[in-house]
Parts: C-alpha cells; sequence; structure tokens
C-alpha cells in the first residue's frame, strides 16, 4: 500500500473552530463569522451570510446555505425561498418577529452559469456542513430556542445526524441531544422552501411544509 510522501502537500482542514470568539453573544458572533475561513467556500462567495432575528427567540429554524440573493444582500431567506417561508409561517400562524433565522452552512456555495451569466446553486458537501456545524452549534447555545426546525436534508443532517432522511423524519418533535448541557431544545424537521418551490405538486408540499410549521406552533 502507498504511503504518503513527505512532499505531498497536506489537505486542507475543514474546521470553523479557530474563527469563533471565546466569548460574546450573537453580535460578537457575527462580526467573528465575517472573516471566517473555515473551509474553501469562504473564497468565492461575496461574504459570510449569519443567522438574523431574536436572539432569545423560543423557534429557531435552520436551513441549508445562503442563496444567491441572500449571499448579496449578506441576510438569510430574502430571496424566493424565503418569500415563501414567510407566507408558511403566516398560515401556520407563527409570527417572524419572534423567531431566530440561520442556515447550516453559512457561505453560499453555486457553480457559474457562463451562458446564462448566473450563479447556479450546489449543495454543500457533508464535510463543508460539519465544518461550518460549530456556528450553528453556537448560535443554539446563545439563542437557547425550545424549538428548532430544521427545513431540509443539510439542515436536518447538520443537527440529526447522518442517517437522518426528510420523508422519514419531518414533522414530529424530538429531544436535541447535543443542544448543551442542562437544556432541553427540542427539533422537528420539515422540507426546505426551495424544494417546494422545484416540486411538480407544489401545492401538496406546501400544504405539508405549512402543516409541519403547524405542528411546530403548537409545541411551543
Amino acid at each position: 500500500m502507498a504511503g504518503t510522501r513527505d512532499d505531498d502537500p497536506v489537505p486542507e482542514p475543514y474546521d470553523a473552530t479557530p474563527f469563533l470568539p471565546r466569548r460574546g453573544g450573537i453580535p460578537a458572533h457575527r462580526a467573528a463569522a465575517a472573516g471566517c475561513q473555515g473551509c474553501p467556500l469562504h473564497r468565492d462567495a461575496t461574504g459570510t451570510v449569519f443567522g438574523r432575528g431574536d436572539p432569545h427567540a423560543r423557534l429557531m429554524l435552520v436551513g441549508e446555505q445562503p442563496g444567491d440573493q441572500e449571499d448579496r444582500e449578506g441576510v438569510p431567506f430574502v430571496g424566493p425561498a424565503g418569500r415563501l417561508l414567510s407566507r408558511a409561517l403566516r398560515e401556520a400562524g407563527i409570527d417572524e418577529e419572534g423567531l431566530y433565522v440561520t442556515n447550516a452552512v453559512k457561505h453560499f456555495k453555486f457553480t457559474e452559469d457562463a451562458t446564462r451569466k448566473r450563479r447556479i446553486h450546489k449543495a454543500p458537501s457533508l464535510r463543508e456542513t460539519l465544518a461550518c456545524r460549530p456556528w450553528l452549534m453556537a448560535e443554539l447555545r446563545l439563542v437557547s430556542p425550545e424549538l428548532v426546525v430544521t427545513l431540509g436534508a443539510t439542515a436536518g443532517r447538520a443537527l440529526l445526524g447522518p442517517s437522518f432522511r426528510v420523508g422519514a423524519d419531518r414533522g414530529v418533535p424530538r429531544p436535541l441531544t447535543d443542544a448543551g448541557e442542562g437544556t432541553d431544545t427540542r427539533v422537528l424537521a420539515t422540507v426546505h422552501p426551495s424544494a417546494v418551490l422545484r416540486a411538480r405538486d407544489r401545492d401538496d408540499m406546501y400544504a405539508g411544509l405549512v402543516a409541519d410549521l403547524r405542528v411546530a406552533a403548537d409545541a411551543l
């Protein structure tokens, strides 16, 4: 079996931990995240898109990663998926003003479509998701929500492990085992709003999203 030569390049580490501040609340973490180079995604993205909302929220929403518009504006869930999510939240009876909203991955991953001069979303890898997980866990610790709603597979796997499947695990609140000592945060999984926008059966999938959000509202 071939070994590693002394002159082989050392693989670049994927870990945001060294960039986290040692103390401080959400503002301090947001400021520190702006300089995060914990994985290569920072090279092409416009900037870090950190969470927003009530720093003492009872309900936290976690998506996958910023989209094109979010990357340009530096705010999560302001694009088409965010507008659909806002409508679903209203129908479920959830007040957006009391939420904290973030993503599992803080930088936009994309491929270039030179023909149409646009950036096409590309799902983050498990390695990239795990590299960014320290930011998400810090947000959970600082906000300490009663319930976290994960939107889509990437967010679900970031908090519930690699075996998570949206279809099998959605719609039921369950304990978040590594939320931190002394906390009783629960997590409920559902689909990502962008999946609703892409779906052929959009009306049915949207109705399922609203139904899951109603379960979240009732669980608080």
